[in-house]
């Protein structure tokens, strides 16, 4: 799924593109993808974009007259900028936003159709915000009150988007890699320097890749979104040496996501039970990664 740096990305690249311009007209080729009825989409045919935000893991086009389209990509929604007029090619693409400096068109890999556009007026764009802590606008102490707030795993707490505001499964681990914590650490055992060290470690692991994405474009829009790049520290790095330790990184799988982590970084050598294989070998899994040497 798109987070954070990937949103901001996309937000950038539109307001240079899109922002001050008029919609001439949104073409969906499954009607799936409106998940609202009132307004109905007509209602932003021929108005002008004033802004593009970014609301969580949505991207919001504000438009005259203080309507919204709210578009959430979920997985595997990408957007893509084409000329002006553009046909709806493949199967994966599910609408196309026509403007005179060119089409954006929004596909969906996959026979999941989980991406979703809504129309929205006022105040009703207020039901689209998860509550999420922002973390270049807060401060530590708002940190530590919102991850002190519950008492969860420190995975599920940075992912949770009611909780802190986009960070998904891929940003989480390199935020936890960069902080030296665990993502199984509970919140409430954290001490106050660890609690520095993660919210210090969230805002620089963002902003680094904010300004990763927008070198990497350098003007073009980003058609390269993905969840694995191989700069990262640890996430989708499995077996791969750590960049700090040279340990290979290992990994906890559950349903279809994975937990991916540095042993001798963030857990002080302990290697954490993935359910499957732990269950598998019983007393044969290792307990460190000394074990795996």
């Amino acid at each position: 799924m798109p987070e954070l740096p990937d949103i901001a990305t996309y937000v950038e690249a539109l307001g240079e593109r899109i922002q001050g311009h008029v919609l001439q007209d949104v073409r969906l080729r499954t009607p799936f993808l409106l998940r609202s009825v009132d307004p109905p989409l007509s209602a932003v045919h021929g108005k002008r974009v004033d802004a593009i935000r970014r609301l969580g893991k949505r991207i919001v086009l504000v438009f005259e007259d203080d309507l919204f389209l709210v578009i959430h990509l979920m997985i595997a929604g990408r957007l893509h900028w084409k000329p002006a007029g553009a046909k709806i090619g493949s199967k994966i693409s599910l609408a196309a936003f026509d403007f005179d400096t060119g089409t954006l068109t929004l596909t969906e890999a996959g026979s999941k159709r989980r991406a979703s556009l809504h129309v929205a007026r006022g105040d009703n764009l207020a039901e689209f915000d998860r509550g999420g802590l922002d973390l270049f606008t807060a401060t530590v102490d708002d940190f530590r009150n919102r991850i002190l707030a519950g008492n969860h795993t420190l995975k599920r707490a940075l992912t949770d988007p009611r909780a802190f505001d986009g960070i998904g499964n891929a940003f989480s681990d390199e935020i936890l890699h960069a902080a030296r914590l665990s993502p199984l650490k509970l919140t409430r055992r954290l001490s106050d320097e660890e609690i520095t060290r993660l919210f210090e470690a969230c805002r620089s692991v963002l902003q680094t890749w904010i300004v990763r994405f927008r070198n990497d474009r350098a003007g073009d829009f980003p058609e390269k979104v993905t969840a694995f790049r191989p700069e990262m520290a640890v996430h989708g790095r499995f077996g791969q040496p750590c960049p700090d330790c040279g340990t290979p990184v290992q990994r906890i799988r559950y349903a279809d996501n994975e937990t991916n982590y540095c042993a001798r970084c963030q857990t002080d050598g302990r290697l954490l039970a993935d359910r499957a294989m732990s269950r598998l070998l019983k007393q044969d899994w290792p307990r460190s990664i000394d074990e795996l040497d």
